[in-house]
Parts: C-alpha cells; sequence; structure tokens
C-alpha cells in the first residue's frame, strides 16, 4: 500500500510530534495493571501503567514511561488515545490489526485513522518491533496476573 509523498511527510510530522510531545506519559491513577516491555535488538523500554473501569472490562486510561526512538515514543502515544474508553476485549482485538497495519496488511477505519500514520513503517521490517512495543506490551498486562482490580501492582 503506497502512501502519497505529501501524507507521507504529514505522517512523519505527527511521529515526531508525538514523540517529542507525548500527551500519555506517567502512571495512571489507580494503576490497575502494569507491565515493562523491553526490545533488547534495539535498547526500547517502555511501561505501561492502566486504569480499568469499575466492572474491569473496560480501559479508563493508558500511560507510559521509558525510553526509546520516535516510532516507539509515538506509537505508545498513539495507543494510548485509540484505546481509552475500549473493552478490554476490544483492545486484545486492536494488538493484532495493530501488528497487520504495520506489516501493510490492514488499514484501520475512520474512527482510528491516526495510527495510520504508522503504515509506513512496513517499508523498515527492521522497525516494525519498535512500533509494535508498546501494543505487545499492552496485550501482555491485559493477559497476564500483572492485572489487578484496583489495586496497586509493583
Amino acid at each position: 500500500m503506497a502512501i502519497p509523498i505529501n501524507q507521507r511527510s504529514l505522517h512523519q510530522q505527527i511521529i515526531v510530534d508525538r514523540s517529542k510531545k507525548p500527551r500519555h506519559q506517567g502512571k495512571t491513577n489507580p494503576v490497575d495493571g502494569y507491565y515493562r516491555g523491553h526490545n533488547p535488538l534495539c535498547g526500547d523500554t517502555i511501561e505501561l501503567t492502566l486504569q480499568l473501569n469499575s466492572t474491569g472490562d473496560r480501559i479508563e486510561d493508558v500511560k507510559f514511561e521509558g525510553q526509546g526512538c520516535a516510532i516507539a515514543i509515538a506509537s505508545a502515544d498513539l495507543m494510548a488515545d485509540a484505546v481509552r474508553g475500549k473493552s478490554v476485549e476490544e483492545v486484545v482485538s486492536m494488538v493484532q490489526c495493530f501488528r497487520d497495519m504495520v506489516m501493510g496488511q490492514y488499514e484501520f477505519p475512520q474512527e482510528l485513522r491516526k495510527l495510520n500514520v504508522l503504515q509506513g513503517i512496513s517499508q523498515f521490517p527492521v522497525r516494525i518491533k519498535c512500533a509494535t512495543l508498546s501494543w505487545h506490551t499492552l496485550k501482555a498486562v491485559l493477559e497476564s496476573s500483572h492485572l489487578t482490580q484496583h489495586k496497586v501492582v509493583q
């Protein structure tokens, strides 16, 4: 899926903006889930915290801390935007859709189109792990014992 040059430039601007001024850095309050993701190939590290609704089936908030390349940080920040208010089940499905998207096999619908700014990553296979680090970390916390209801996990 070829991206027009002017659109590619816009996507690059968004990635740079989100990596330099992330909107979702920090820790949620309360912390209902925590997980640390690390990419040993490049050193990117993302620590995610999330806050669930009172029934534990919907994500109220996601925040992250960490160090990494522009793609890893921008992806984490865009992910936090995209998953807020979604059910845990929806988010687990979104993780696979995101992976497919960065592999050039999927495009997010209109309501999640911000995520498509990372489509161009498919042209740089070595950077796919950078883009998917936060998503795999989120899936890990949702599927692990690191998820508790309204208890701080340390």
